[in-house]
């Protein structure tokens, strides 16, 4: 079996523009349409739409290789080394804050060049403890091999499949120095198409030990802040991605067999880009929603315990209904505070209770009027 990276002429990738151009031009006409919705708004909704994009982004590109990392400890994190409310979260752990440290280097420096040093630092922000699990990870530094070759291999032993093999690890430093000097040059083609080769060319490398795949993620997140020219970010490529997973991992196994025609590859990145901005569209409704709400509760200031509830029911994290128990455990108060700080919420109009009485008693947001 022959790996793209195997060819005589890897990595000289090609592609059918004609086959991209229509998905590519409404990829572009949406993100331009996104950005200047963004443009228009304040810096507090600028902020919350960068730090629900970036939670999102960072615990779903963690899922995609079946780690299940805390959002409230993400969006924690993100908060504070952006400088904004945390609204009561919970302290991240440190392999969070290192995992948000890697992805904010990458989307808030987009502008500076990406290197072997700094590609390292990544890695080891990913694996703080020199581990992926129980197994010991070199980290921050190339792969070495010392037990065969890099492989993808599933089904029982004695008919095992390979679904990739990487390239040998006495070439990955010829390999990352052609692709780092690709990457840090202007190519003179689109700078989305550039953000799909370049998720695709790393993740074919696969330089590390383990991380690659969310690595290939941060670089392609990179691209597009380049290809936004814009520090912030707005959607999340790896929630699309996540919900399409199957599907990625087919299109990136067969575009690393045979030819270096990656038309198939790019046609599925643009494809999963659109659906990723629509999200976006959805995101910043949201926010909208939540900037309302605060406008409506600021006529009458609610007291701390109240704020933080009300901003827990507002996260994108927020699951079910509000229970006076739940109430009480998310403000480390009493069950009759609770219930007291509730029945003035519903009594502004602020929290509306659901139809099921007694033990079963429940409440949600009101809706914000001017929708």
């Amino acid at each position: 079996m022959t790996f793209i990276h195997e060819l005589d002429d890897w990595p000289h990738f090609k592609w059918d523009s004609r086959a991209l151009v229509d998905v590519l031009a409404d990829v572009r006409h949406k993100q331009g349409r996104l950005l200047g919705r963004m443009d228009a708004l304040g810096f507090d909704l600028r902020a919350e739409a960068t730090l629900v994009s970036l939670t999102s982004e960072i615990v779903k590109s963690s899922a995609i290789e079946g780690e299940q990392l805390a959002t409230e400890e993400v969006r924690s994190s993100i908060a504070r080394q952006l400088g904004l409310d945390v609204g009561g979260l919970p302290r991240a752990a440190r392999y969070v804050d290192g995992i948000v440290e890697m992805m904010l280097d990458a989307t808030r420096r987009y502008d500076h060049p990406l290197t072997k040093e700094r590609l390292c630092g990544w890695h080891a922000a990913l694996f703080p403890t020199g581990r992926s699990g129980i197994h010991p990870v070199t980290v921050g530094e190339w792969r070495k091999d010392e037990h065969g070759p890099m492989q993808v291999v599933s089904g029982p032993l004695g008919k095992e499949r390979v679904h990739f093999r990487a390239p040998a690890a006495d070439r990955l430093e010829d390999e990352m120095n052609r692709f780092l000097t690709w990457f840090n040059q202007d190519s003179g083609f689109d700078p989305v198409l550039r953000a799909a080769v370049s998720h695709f060319w790393f993740v074919t490398i696969h330089p590390f030990d383990d991380g690659n795949g969310r690595l290939a993620r941060a670089i392609g997140e990179m691209a597009l802040a380049r290809s936004d020219g814009c520090r912030d970010r707005f959607y999340s490529m790896s929630s699309a991605i996540e919900a399409e997973r199957k599907d990625y991992y087919r299109v990136l196994e067969s575009s690393q067999r045979g030819s270096l025609d990656i038309t198939a590859w790019l046609a599925w990145f643009l494809g999963c880009l659109e659906r990723a901005l629509d999200e976006a569209d959805s995101m910043l409704d949201s926010v909208l929603r939540k900037a309302r709400l605060w406008q409506h509760v600021n006529v009458q200031p609610v007291n701390d315990r109240q704020r933080k509830v009300i901003n827990r029911m507002l996260d994108h994290a927020w699951e079910g209904n509000l229970t006076t128990s739940k109430y009480a455990r998310m403000a480390k108060c009493s069950h009759d505070t609770a219930l007291r700080d509730i029945k003035d919420l519903v009594g502004r109009g602020i929290l509306r209770r659901n139809d099921c009485g007694g033990r079963s008693t429940s409440y949600r947001l009101a809706e914000p009027e001017g929708r």
